[in-house]
Parts: structure tokens; sequence; C-alpha cells
């Protein structure tokens, strides 16, 4: 059983910067990749970052230059850094396991319930 638990969203500033942490708890097999999605109202779920346990990353362009994803693998835990925020960053941001359970299983994906960070202009 895989639990995902995000936090450090809230209200900020255009300009000013928050981090959001993700906890994975559970039985994780082999190559696994944790990632930041968010949704705005009326909007599909976007990626954000991604952060495979090799440490490989990959950015939306929106917030490449910004934003870092990191990861504490002895813990499952993943980062999100974002900085120079904008209004339009404004979304709920969901925590993304993608990962095996047991060894002999298919990867499948996990979220997490996700964290409102709210940008004022």
């Amino acid at each position: 059983q895989v639990e995902l638990v995000e936090s450090g969203g809230g209200l900020v500033q255009a300009g000013g910067s928050l981090r959001l942490s993700c906890a994975a708890s559970g039985t994780i097999f082999g190559m696994n990749t944790m990632g930041w999605y968010r949704q705005a109202p009326g909007k599909q779920r976007d990626m954000v970052a991604t952060i495979t346990n090799g440490g490989n990353v990959n950015y939306a362009i929106s917030v490449k230059g910004r934003t870092t994803i990191s990861r504490d693998n002895a813990r499952n835990t993943a980062y999100l850094q974002m900085n120079s925020l904008k209004p339009e960053d404004t979304a709920v941001y969901y925590c993304s396991l993608d990962a095996r359970t047991t060894v002999w299983g298919a990867q499948q994906r996990y979220w997490g319930q996700g964290t409102q960070v709210t940008v004022s202009s």
C-alpha cells in the first residue's frame, strides 16, 4: 500500500517563493519516478516536474529556470522549490509516484490529495 502526503502550499504574493514537500510511504521496488503536477480550475492536470530515483529530471517549459525538483531517496520524499511565482502558477499541486509495489508487478501511478498554491497579483 502506497501513500503520498503533500505539504507546503499556501498563499504567496507574486514574485515570492514556496517549497512543496511530498512524502511517500509503502514498499517500492526498482526504478520509480516522483513528480509534481498541477491543475487549475477548468484545466487539465499538467506535469510541472518529475525526477527518477536515479536523479533524471524533467521540467515544464513554463517553470524552467525558476523551479527545482529534488528528492531524498532514503525517505522517498520529493521537493518542489518554486521561485518568482506568478498568478498563473495558481493551482492545486499534486504529487505523483510511478512505481512497482511488488517485484513482479507492473508500474502504476499513485497520487497524493493535493495542496493548494495561490499566487496573488
